[in-house]
């Protein structure tokens, strides 16, 4: 209000002014948002993958891509996993399939999976196994591990292999969520 009680109306370039100010915050808002979706997101949130091998045939194959689910995950038997074999200071992971669960015993004989000594279903496997492995004998895994292994068991790198062995749980990155390449395919594993 001016001196004679009249409400003034700011001027064209007060507005002006006021445009451009709430422009440049829309602008950083926007920056922060993308910024946070490139960085923050695939980091602690959801991670694209891609398959590399031929570990995990007939269920996921090479050059596939997936989302994987990073946060509040609860590992299941059965699940999908990408977990770091020599640990997260490594840049190389794997993909496998989750059979044994903390504090559980398995053994392998032949092409049967024994857990605490009672055979388990093994619908995912594309072939026999010819080696069991570290699991030939009896393993009991620790309150924090895992046992993994790829379907296609002739060719895979799994928990069998002494190099891998039982996955830490602070090794697993996270849990396959969603086929998002090919197109075809588009869905859960």
């Amino acid at each position: 209000m001016n001196d004679l009680g009249v409400e003034e109306v700011p001027g064209k370039k007060e507005q002006k002014k006021r445009s451009v100010v709430s422009y440049i915050i829309e602008f950083a808002i926007y920056i922060a948002l993308i910024l946070l979706c490139i960085f923050w997101v695939p980091e602690h949130v959801m991670q694209r993958t891609v398959v590399s091998g031929e570990s995990m045939e007939n269920t996921l194959h090479d050059g596939e891509s997936l989302l994987v689910n990073k946060i509040a995950y609860e590992p299941s038997r059965y699940d999908i996993v990408v977990f770091y074999p020599q640990g997260r200071e490594e840049d190389e992971y794997y993909v496998k399939r989750i059979y044994g669960m903390p504090g559980e015993t398995i053994q392998i004989k032949g092409n049967d999976i024994y857990i605490n000594n009672k055979i388990i279903e093994d619908k995912y496997a594309k072939n026999v196994m010819d080696d069991s492995g570290i699991a030939e004998e009896p393993l009991k895994l620790g309150e924090d591990e895992y046992f993994v292994l790829g379907d296609n068991r002739q060719v895979s790198k799994d928990s069998r292999d002494s190099e891998v062995g039982p996955v830490k749980k602070e090794n697993i990155a996270g849990h396959v969520v969603l086929r998002i390449w090919p197109l075809s395919k588009f869905g859960t594993p």
